[in-house]
């Protein structure tokens, strides 16, 4: 079995439980003068290009997608609803409850971790301040590379981050954005994080034909890096 000097993970959907968008997204759009289903639709639509960065700033962005669903907003509105579009996203989202102990077991055993995350700008404004966060040795945000998985150079800025080759990487994720089958392109091992509640979780581009490895829970990574070395 290789040993491996690093483990990285997707976010939503991983490292957190299923993701719903909650009712503070409709809130927001209801206060720019948008229709709430008119937002979503503009906001699935356009995952990719605003994950990319495509539409500039967060405040750029959000106004951008307002005004695609019809909205007018007023003087000022966009940026004084920048706060809430963060709390809705931190809102949405839930860590799993054997993140910290699996990433605290992963690291004991002396392999370095990464997150590395098709994100809008909101998940770089709040993941610094969740429990997980000292716990990952690089944080790779798609919004702030200019680039989405499965691009190749997403998950080579994480190997770049941890000082380690693909090929000592396991790469954990639920399999949004085609990212276990760019991470195996890369030379990662990629494993599938298949837990019961990710059935009904927002995702786009699934890795639907990913045949490799498949794990329940986090806690299972720890088996596929195997049995903790022995002192000698």
């Amino acid at each position: 079995m290789p040993a491996y000097r690093a483990v990285v993970f997707d976010f939503f959907g991983t490292l957190t439980r299923s993701v719903q968008r909650g009712p503070q997204h409709a809130a927001i759009a209801r206060s720019l003068g948008a229709d709430p289903e008119a937002v979503t639709g503009v906001l699935d639509r356009t995952f990719r290009a605003r994950a990319c960065g495509r539409y500039g700033s967060a405040e750029a962005t959000l106004r951008w997608v307002i005004e695609q669903a019809g909205g007018r907003p007023r003087p000022g509105a966009i940026r004084a609803a920048m706060p809430a579009r963060v709390d809705a996203l931190r809102a949405d989202t839930q860590l799993r409850p054997d993140a910290i102990s699996a990433l605290t077991a992963i690291r004991s055993r002396g392999v370095r971790t990464a997150v590395v995350s098709d994100c809008t700008h909101e998940l770089p404004a709040f993941l610094p301040g969740l429990p997980v966060a000292p716990l990952l040795d690089a944080q790779i945000y798609s919004v702030e590379l200019g680039v989405c998985k499965p691009d190749p150079e997403i998950y080579l800025a994480a190997c770049d981050r941890l000082g380690v080759a693909p090929e000592d990487c396991l790469y954990v994720g639920d399999g949004g954005s085609h990212e276990l089958t760019g991470a195996a392109a890369v030379g990662m091992t990629p494993v599938r994080l298949a837990a019961p509640d990710l059935a009904n979780h927002l995702v786009f581009d699934a890795d639907t034909n990913f045949a490799g490895r498949t794990v329940r829970s986090l806690t299972d990574v720890l088996t596929v890096l195997g049995p903790v070395p022995a002192l000698v």
